[in-house]
């Protein structure tokens, strides 16, 4: 499937990268030494470090842990069905961040049901919000649905609001 290739590398980004777009927002007590640990390789220092920030549902800490802890099968904690819990409550919330690997999620169906249509509504609602790379994932997205469903997941992206808790 070319579409899940394509997303998987539009969503691979450098871990450099991710930090400073993590360290660009409010410091919060823990993260600074989860992204220390995560540069250094040691996931479990990492999940120990965010853990409490995902439960207090820090939409960072959910994203790191679910895209670099638990979502990555490199790493020794790799669990699709702990990673896309964290990805979708956060892109629910209006993490941008979150929602590519999210929709990388329901292509290839790990945590959550396959769904290509799902996929397209995620890569349609980051599309809107102008995330990089969103609108050459939609186009790919698109091929994976017949029209009929490609008119129905945009409805849906369109009518999809962030929920606020």
């Amino acid at each position: 499937m070319r579409f899940v290739r394509s997303l998987r590398s539009l969503i691979s980004i450098p871990a450099a990268v991710m930090v400073l777009a993590v360290l660009t927002q409010p410091a919060a007590a823990g993260l600074e030494a989860a992204l220390k640990a995560l540069q250094a390789g040691d996931m479990p220092t990492t999940e120990k470090e965010l853990q409490l920030l995902a439960k207090e549902r820090d939409p960072r800490a959910q994203f790191l842990l679910g895209l670099y802890v638990y979502g990555n099968p490199e790493s020794k904690l790799y669990d699709p069905a702990k990673a896309t819990p964290l990805l979708l409550d956060a892109a629910e919330r209006g993490y941008l961040p979150a929602i590519l690997p999210l929709a990388g999620a329901y292509v290839d169906g790990k945590g959550v049901p396959k769904s290509a249509a799902e996929a397209y509504k995620w890569v349609a609602i980051a599309a809107h919000w102008n995330v990089v790379n969103a609108d050459l994932a939609l186009e790919q997205a698109a091929h994976l649905l017949k029209p009929d469903e490609v008119e129905k997941a945009k409805a849906e992206a369109v009518a999809y609001t962030f929920k606020t808790q």
